[in-house]
């Protein structure tokens, strides 16, 4: 198996980022995106997916924090889907439900190179920090639609910053699981032979 990583840049007159994921990893995250809670929750989602992730975003946060996120996103989401590549070999399915005290996230995920994205749940304030609740959401559609993956993904709770961090863990805890290595697999995990 060759190593499972790669590295995108995206220059825009929004947002400048540079990312390097590996697949394979073992959770490390350096990541500043200017977002304090953005930034904790994308080193939540590297320890939890176990995947290395070195990421620096310069954006417009003099507007607000909507160019940042779903950029970053955009970039995490082509990012994986490079590592991947032709995806040989990978689990490529799963669910995981995540509790972090009053909240639960589910999610579940097919890393099926057919973008689509379903989300069930609102969260319980609008602001955490510099972060909008909803660019949670947001995020999570953005990554789906650049990695090439259905998500489903659903949250509740009372506390803003629960809801948010347990969708993170459950999108990281799936994408780990879906994108496993299965040495009883060969090649493509589709019968049409591509994903």
């Amino acid at each position: 198996m060759s190593e499972r990583t790669a590295t995108v840049t995206r220059e825009t007159a929004e947002t400048s980022i540079e990312c390097t994921l590996s697949v394979d990893g073992d959770g490390d995250a350096d990541v500043d995106t200017g977002i304090g809670f953005f930034d904790h929750m994308l080193t939540s989602f590297a320890k939890h997916g176990l995947f290395d992730l070195a990421l620096e975003c310069d954006g417009d946060l003099e507007i607000d924090d909507h160019h940042t996120v779903e950029d970053v996103a955009i970039v995490i989401g082509e990012a994986l889907d490079g590592a991947l590549e032709d995806r040989s070999g990978i689990v490529r399915y799963a669910d995981r439900q995540v509790p972090l005290d009053e909240a639960v996230a589910g999610v579940i995920v097919d890393v099926s190179g057919r973008p689509r994205w379903y989300f069930d749940g609102e969260f319980s304030q609008a602001q955490i920090g510099g972060f909008t609740s909803d660019m949670a959401r947001h995020f999570g559609e953005s990554l789906a639609m650049n990695a090439g993956l259905t998500v489903h993904a659903e949250v509740s709770g009372e506390n803003a910053h629960h809801e948010v961090e347990a969708l993170f863990k459950a999108l990281a805890r799936s994408l780990d699981d879906a994108t496993r290595v299965d040495e009883r697999r060969t090649g493509t995990p589709s019968t049409k032979g591509t994903l």
